[in-house]
């Protein structure tokens, strides 16, 4: 294993734009859900004549579909991965939208049959309802409760009311408050290691909620320690957590 500075110059360094994870192979694994997203959302844009993705980073899930509807369109907040987004889908006939946080979706009432997302900012029910033809179906994956927990703790501490947030029941809770009914719910606990700091530091620089005032100088020594573990061939364990969820208006 190179030596710590080595290994945290390459994180910083490292291009984390886009939902791409490439970077971390042989560096860190995680487990997947058992359902399969990316092949039942492939499956999912076969059978309709419009859908929309939401908070679809850097098109990097929805770009392994082999075909799309004859109306596809897809919302970004992030303006680097929205130039991603539409740089990979653009060609294929993608309508990529920039959109803000707490600006509502930028389209017409009963616009999509289908709505989609893999781990929304934080889904807006109200405004799913409203895009949604009548019959229509909201499909996504989102993140769960206390998701990477553990690593997030390790730098800040027990966090006891952050960990009740994104619970699957209240979402479902809120999916029923905007009008849709829920017609799928199944929730997964992934088990994730992480085999050197340079995975931790590219994470933490990439999902910057986890740990929003990190930097390395900052953590130093919650590092180094995660990097005397590591040497000592004990990789750092934490779990994230998922739910599958389909609602019909």
């Amino acid at each position: 294993m190179r030596d710590f500075e080595t290994l945290v110059r390459e994180a910083v360094e490292a291009d984390v734009n886009g939902w791409g994870f490439g970077w971390l192979d042989g560096r860190a694994t995680e487990e997947r859900p058992p359902w399969g997203f990316a092949t039942l959302l492939a499956d999912r844009l076969t059978t309709v004549r419009s859908a929309l993705d939401l908070d679809t980073g850097g098109g990097e899930v929805l770009s392994e579909a082999a075909a799309f509807p004859a109306r596809m369109a897809a919302t970004e907040g992030w303006p680097p991965n929205a130039k991603r987004a539409r740089d990979r889908l653009g060609p294929r006939g993608v309508d990529i939208v920039e959109t803000t946080a707490g600006s509502g979706l930028p389209f017409p009432d009963e616009s999509f049959e289908l709505v989609t997302a893999r781990h929304p900012v934080r889904p807006d029910w109200e405004e799913i309802h409203r895009v949604l033809i009548p019959g229509g179906h909201y499909f996504a994956q989102h993140v769960g409760p206390a998701s990477a927990f553990e690593l997030i703790e390790h730098f800040l501490g027990p966090l006891p009311e952050q960990r009740k947030g994104r619970d699957a029941q209240a979402e479902v809770a809120a999916a029923k408050a905007a009008g849709l009914t829920v017609t799928d719910l199944r929730t997964a606990r992934c088990r994730m290691e992480f085999f050197d700091v340079s995975a931790v530091v590219w994470i933490l620089r990439k999902c910057v909620w986890w740990v929003p005032d990190f930097s390395v100088e900052r953590y130093m020594d919650e590092l180094q320690k995660l990097d005397r573990q590591m040497r000592a061939g004990r990789p750092f364990v934490a779990h994230s957590t998922r739910h599958l969820i389909e609602a019909r208006r």
